[in-house]
């Protein structure tokens, strides 16, 4: 059995749609199973992260592997991992992050908690296996709301360069990571195929929408919060810091997704045509 949290997260709803198609039994933990709509094949199990290691213990009855979100135990994950410890789990697949690498700003948000959690994990007497995606492309569902106004996205840095990943490819290393052996610990950065600038995502956007979107950059100081919604007001700064240096600079690209999988990673062309709906219908 595989125990997966954030099952209704962009990554985990995938990895869980992945996992019940390969027939792999899978129990997707979340906060209210009803409303979840995850596939019929999945286990779906009630999860409280803050319940206590006791409480917790029942979600992993016969699991031998995790899959890990950080965005989904918070806090608690130390009560997480001791349940999944004494309920036999013996493999944890974390999604970590690309910013957790030699070199890196070591004070930088992202970096102090994805490498904490990855330090907890290794001190957990797991076997384990890291999932270090840079970009997701999932972070363009930030503009979706100036798309459905008009045909304007505002906000900074219209050059700067990622190589957007899609939740499916992630999942699909995941998967594998969970269902083959050999991933034990390994560290797998994910990346999309191709750079791909701020700009050039917008048009992307709009030729799957069949419009004719344009970018309007706005200076750094003039960014609000709204134009990043998703993104905690305490984290920003260090966010518009990265973007700044990502202008003209040619980011990472991995064939880490092809090397695991056995298929290309998607481009973001793909991810925009994917997500047509999410940027024409409300919330």
């Amino acid at each position: 059995m595989i125990v997966a949290t954030g099952a209704t997260g962009n990554v985990g709803r995938a990895l869980v749609a992945q996992l019940t198609a390969a027939q792999a039994p899978v129990r997707a933990l979340t906060r209210d199973p009803r409303r979840a709509k995850l596939p019929a094949g999945a286990e779906m199990a009630r999860f409280d992260p803050a319940a206590g290691p006791a409480a917790l213990a029942p979600l992993f009855d016969g699991a031998t592997a995790l899959f890990l979100h950080m965005a989904a135990v918070g806090e608690h994950a130390d009560a997480v991992l001791e349940a999944a410890r004494k309920g036999g789990v013996e493999h944890v697949v974390m999604l970590s992050s690309g910013i957790v690498e030699d070199g890196a700003d070591q004070t930088h948000p992202l970096y102090v908690a994805h490498a904490d959690l990855e330090e907890r994990v290794r001190l957990g007497g797991f076997g384990w296996t890291f999932l270090r995606p840079n970009a997701f492309a999932t972070n363009s569902l930030q503009w979706a709301d100036q798309i459905r106004a008009g045909d304007t996205v505002r906000g900074p840095f219209a050059g700067a360069l990622t190589a957007p990943i899609h939740e499916d490819d992630i999942a699909a290393v995941a998967v594998r990571a969970l269902l083959d052996d050999g991933h034990r610990g390994a560290v797998h950065r994910l990346t999309g195929p191709t750079a791909v600038s701020t700009d050039e995502q917008i048009h992307a956007i709009g030729r799957a929408l069949g419009r004719d979107l344009r970018f309007d950059e706005v200076p750094p100081e003039e960014v609000t919060e709204a134009m990043f919604p998703h993104v905690p007001a305490a984290m920003l700064p260090a966010l518009l810091k990265s973007f700044a240096a990502a202008v003209g600079v040619a980011p990472e690209i991995t064939s880490t997704v092809e090397s695991v999988t056995g298929t290309p990673a998607r481009t973001f062309t793909q991810w925009a045509q994917d997500h047509r709906e999410d940027f024409t219908q409300g919330n």
